[in-house]
């Protein structure tokens, strides 16, 4: 495998400045070390193919920037995040910033279309971290964040519905990367969905975790 092409500099410090910052808001599922690990597993599959390196480090920076209006649109408001970013003219063509915004509005989970490029398919996959203790810690974080009324075992109902109806047999979840590893990584969680009481293990082990690292510093 070719290492990984960095993105040019300017551009980095400019995301670094002004976009990352902006993940910090967000829910601890999809906060910075979320965007990061996106980015650094895109320019990984990238290296892979003959695209842009600055192109990918942008569609992985800018994918989940409209979260600040909520889960439901958020692809579609990242994308016009990124068109209205007039800065982003400094690195990209019309034409490329087109494929950006095309690849940004793309990358969400439950699209019932695949991809429309490559660069669309990169990041979507990379933004398919499937590490069944990421998963279920960050499904713990994201209702801990978002249902803060329910219970431990409504929070255990919720994660186990969300494990299945994403990663389970007949899940939405698509994989569109061939070098990617996510589809062995697929089948070790759906072999831990269907160990009730491993999954249960887990579950209390991380759920303790999250609700005292809440408890220890709850977002405003």
């Amino acid at each position: 495998m070719t290492a990984p092409k960095s993105p040019t500099p300017s551009l980095v410090e400019y995301v670094e400045a002004e976009i990352i910052p902006r993940y910090d808001s967000f829910d601890r599922a999809h906060g910075t070390d979320h965007v990061r690990t996106v980015i650094r597993r895109s320019l990984e599959l990238a290296a892979h193919y003959d695209v842009d390196t600055d192109m990918v480090y942008a569609i992985a920076a800018y994918h989940d920037t409209g979260l600040v209006a909520g889960r439901e649109r958020h692809h579609l408001v990242s994308a016009e995040i990124l068109a209205a970013d007039s800065r982003l003219a400094r690195w990209f063509s019309a034409e490329q910033l087109a494929v950006v915004c095309d690849a940004v509005e793309d990358h969400r989970a439950s699209s019932k279309r695949p991809p429309r490029t490559i660069y669309g398919r990169i990041v979507a996959e990379a933004d398919r971290q499937i590490d069944a203790v990421t998963i279920v810690r960050r499904t713990i974080q994201y209702g801990l964040d978002h249902y803060p009324a329910l219970d431990r075992e409504g929070h255990r109902a919720r994660c186990l519905e969300h494990l299945r109806e994403k990663y389970g047999e007949g899940g939405y979840l698509r994989l569109w990367i061939a070098e990617s590893e996510n589809a062995r990584r697929l089948e070790e969680l759906r072999a831990l969905i269907r160990d009730t009481p491993r999954l249960d293990r887990l579950f209390d082990r991380l759920f303790a975790e999250e609700s005292a690292a809440q408890a220890a510093s709850p977002r405003e």
